[in-house]
């Protein structure tokens, strides 16, 4: 049942990366319960989530006094940290200011394979992140998501819908995918009354597995694939991001996938989609035709 008691949401004005903060207050307001909104600047997006019903609050996740204010007075958090700089201090500022307060359950985004190892300095990152939240014992739940629909519908879009530019290989090139909706969908559903009773702390979320190719063909209307290079993607993504972290970590993620090519033992559908999130996952033509 819905608590008056208010739902700290981080990343609530949302992005360009999936937006998973905006979804998880909408969800939550929908279901009657208090939210508590946590941005970076009191603009129009602030105004749009204020008009929704949420409470919000400005302040940087990276700044451990703004933290504290924020999760005074609540009990379960969702934190979502952009892909650019700064997120094992936000992680690390979000942790110690959650274990002070007392909080029962964060929920927060990650990547699919995360780990001491894995093939991205982002990703290596959040695993990092995810033992941070571990060890501040604040019953830390982990949504290890795929690739988001809007983060290829961004590259779509740079294209001017007419052309898709990746290094990823050949059209069978095989990519794990997800839309931020459910993401934000089962954070909602694990930060709910009743919780959920011990979920594992690493939730898998992966909605379809599509090759390259059916990416395309997806998107129907003369979309084209482009196999760039490397150096071809990393100078246009300079450009189109404006943000070195983003660049680097997405060139590493493409240089994986296409490496991978058409199989990894986490290329599949998860059921926690809709165990938690409460109905299947979506489609990327669901997605295409709804956006």
């Amino acid at each position: 049942m819905p608590s008056n008691e208010p739902v700290l949401v981080t990343g609530a004005a949302g992005g360009q990366q999936g937006s998973t903060g905006r979804h998880v207050v909408r969800l939550l307001l929908e279901q009657g319960q208090a939210v508590r909104a946590l941005v970076r600047s009191d603009d129009a997006r602030a105004a749009a989530l204020r008009k929704l019903g949420a409470e919000v609050v400005v302040g940087d996740l990276r700044e451990i006094t703004d933290v504290l204010a924020a999760v005074r007075g609540v009990r379960r958090a969702f934190f979502t940290y952009p892909v650019t700089g700064g997120l094992l201090d936000a992680a690390g500022a979000f942790a110690a200011a959650a274990r002070r307060a007392g909080l029962e359950r964060v929920v927060e985004v990650s990547q699919l394979a995360a780990a001491p190892d894995a093939g991205t300095p982002r990703m290596r990152q959040h695993w990092v992140a995810e033992e941070v939240f571990d060890w501040a014992g604040i019953g830390a739940v982990h949504l290890r998501a795929g690739v988001f629909f809007e983060n290829l519908d961004f590259l779509v879009r740079a294209g001017g819908g007419r052309e898709l530019a990746m290094p990823l290989g050949p059209l069978d090139t095989v990519l794990p995918l997800i839309s931020g909706e459910d993401v934000a969908r089962v954070g909602a559903g694990l930060l709910t009354d009743p919780l959920p009773k011990c979920p594992d702390p690493v939730v898998l979320l992966t909605g379809q597995i599509l090759t390259v190719g059916e990416v395309v063909e997806t998107y129907g209307r003369g979309l084209k694939y482009v196999d760039v290079s490397p150096e071809e993607w990393r100078e246009r993504a300079t450009e189109l991001y404006g943000d070195t972290h983003v660049v680097a970590h997405l060139d590493k993620l493409w240089e994986l996938f296409r490496l991978i090519g058409s199989h990894h033992e986490l290329y599949e559908v998860t059921p926690s989609i809709e165990r938690f999130g409460g109905r299947a996952p979506g489609t990327l033509r669901e997605f295409v035709r709804g956006r």
